[in-house]
């Protein structure tokens, strides 16, 4: 076991981005961010105050202000805010969806289409013994299905312990709870290490193969936008192998992002344009008010006038 593949300990925090504002961490696999438990002596929130003691905040339960959620079995990018001001503009971005997510992970087979949008309307499951579990609507017991978009984009083809698997780049647009996994799964593709959405079958990994690799938040007035890396390497796991390479997981982001900056710029022109428009509209109806006030001066002149010569 390498150092990459080796538990999360106290010790082994690895942050990624540091400001008055924010600390973005790469969380560990297999970690959960906090929890109200006593037993459970390891999670972030741990490893935070064990590395920053001072910053933890006395008025709050956990200490840090978590941004959003990863599931205890992803890894990666992970934002902690460093007040209730600075955790509120970042809320505000997964709120009104301008923030921008990626994943990286290793899919079960080998996915036909190297781009695609998933479309799948996700609930919570009622069936016995699932409760935790997500589902489908359509499914048995998927009580309060919402609408979901998850982005697929195929980057590696190869190999995980002998058998067909897929490297693939996912970008959730939308945020409902195990989306990427239960979307994953919906197509026939679940995620390598999965052990809830295989039914306890995909126990061999050491790990679920699921990475929260890019994190951009829109923020005023420094953007904050942060990777972590890609930890579906033959070298940190042997036995995944790839065999064909359609684009790195670099470029495929460097793309992601050339899209999102197009749409800001298009969302930032309509705004000026419709600023443009109402600036117009306001100064049509105040020359309308000024040529109608001098109207009625005219006519208020020429009526004193007629009076006056009387």
């Amino acid at each position: 076991m390498t150092a990459a593949t080796e538990a999360a300990s106290l010790e082994n925090l690895r942050v990624l981005h540091q400001s008055d504002d924010f600390i973005v961490v790469d969380k560990h696999w297999d970690l959960r961010i906090d929890s109200k438990m006593w037993y459970e002596k390891n999670t972030v929130q741990a490893q935070l105050r064990h590395r920053f003691p001072l910053l933890a905040d006395p008025d709050t339960y956990y200490g840090f202000r978590f941004c959003h959620q990863l599931d205890f079995s992803t890894s990666g990018a992970l934002c902690v805010a460093l007040s209730k001001a600075a955790a509120g503009r970042a809320y505000r971005c997964f709120k009104d969806r301008t923030a921008t997510k990626a994943y990286i992970a290793l899919l079960r087979g080998w996915v036909e289409e190297e781009n695609r949008t998933i479309e799948f309307s996700i609930g919570k499951t009622s069936t016995e013994g699932k409760a935790h579990m997500m589902c489908i609507e359509g499914s048995d017991g998927c009580e309060n299905p919402k609408a979901c978009q998850t982005e697929l984009s195929v980057l590696e083809y190869g190999t995980y312990d002998g058998e067909p698997a897929t490297k693939v780049l996912l970008e959730p647009l939308t945020g409902r709870t195990h989306q990427l996994r239960v979307h994953c799964s919906a197509v026939g593709h679940p995620i390598v290490g999965d052990f809830t959405y295989s039914l306890g079958v995909d126990d061999a990994p050491y790990r679920m193969m699921l990475h929260a690799h890019l994190l951009r938040l829109p923020l005023e007035p420094h953007l904050l936008q942060v990777t972590a890396g890609d930890p579906f390497l033959p070298y940190v796991d042997p036995k995944w192998l790839p065999q064909r390479t359609l684009r790195t997981a670099e470029d495929a982001v460097e793309s992601l992002l050339d899209s999102v900056a197009a749409k800001e710029e298009q969302l930032e022109n309509e705004k000026k344009w419709k600023e443009a428009e109402e600036e117009r509209r306001k100064g049509k109806k105040k020359k309308k008010k000024k040529a109608e006030s001098e109207e009625q001066n005219r006519l208020c002149q020429d009526w004193l006038s007629e009076w006056g010569g009387e």
